[in-house]
């Protein structure tokens, strides 16, 4: 049993419940992956398998020691490869693949993947800040305010929520319930919206996965 796979994020849209009620989903093409590289703890230090994702178009631009790594798990080279921890009580061999069946409807799931970078944003958009006050004669109005620290420490303190780069970062959304899975065309149907824009990938892992050691 792994931790989860690698998905890809198709777009979002809404299903009706029993009850006629709008249940907001995200499509996600999850899988399939394969098994390029198993580590283990007696000999690299931890459990992990390397699991590649599978796309209808080839990686092309592999070099040459990266044919040589996925010639030996019998699979072509893909562009997205990524770890996952995974039980080394159980038979997982090089080649194996995992699909959208590691899921089940009903449980909780973790992903994460790249936000959508907004470009240079104010506190207001970027953080919430409420802004200064709009009334004739206001001369504050979208502006942070004082950062420093007056005397002591005489500085920004590390942290400080300021004007910046928004998004385009690493976003996790926990415990999403999985709604449906389509087993024929490897389609993962979860409550909600996840990170990132359509085509974006994503690290799909299954909530309170814990993985059981040998050693």
């Amino acid at each position: 049993m792994v931790e989860g796979i690698i998905g890809k994020k198709i777009g979002m849209t809404q299903i009706f419940d029993d009850d006629g009620s709008v249940i907001p989903v995200t499509i996600i093409s999850a899988g399939p992956c394969a098994v390029i590289q198993k580590k283990t703890k007696s000999k690299d230090g931890y459990a992990a398998v390397q699991l590649g994702f599978i796309e209808d178009k080839p990686f092309r631009k592999a070099n040459k020691p990266t044919r040589g790594r996925f010639a030996k798990s019998e699979i072509d080279p893909t562009r997205i490869v990524r770890e996952f921890k995974y039980d080394e009580s159980s038979e997982i061999k090089l080649g194996d693949k995992f699909s959208v069946e590691l899921f089940k409807v009903g449980e909780k799931v973790h992903i994460s993947g790249k936000s959508i970078g907004k470009g240079f944003a104010g506190v207001m958009k970027r953080w919430g800040f409420h802004g200064g006050k709009d009334t004739h004669g206001s001369m504050f109005h979208r502006r942070p305010g004082s950062i420093g620290s007056s005397a002591y420490p005489s500085r920004v303190m590390k942290g400080k929520k300021l004007p910046g780069h928004m998004g385009n970062s690493r976003v996790t959304k926990k415990n999403l319930t999985v709604i449906d899975t389509d087993k024929e065309n490897n389609l993962l149907i979860v409550k909600g919206s996840i990170p990132g824009s359509n085509g974006g990938y994503v690290l799909i892992k299954k909530a309170g996965f814990k993985a059981k050691s040998t050693g």
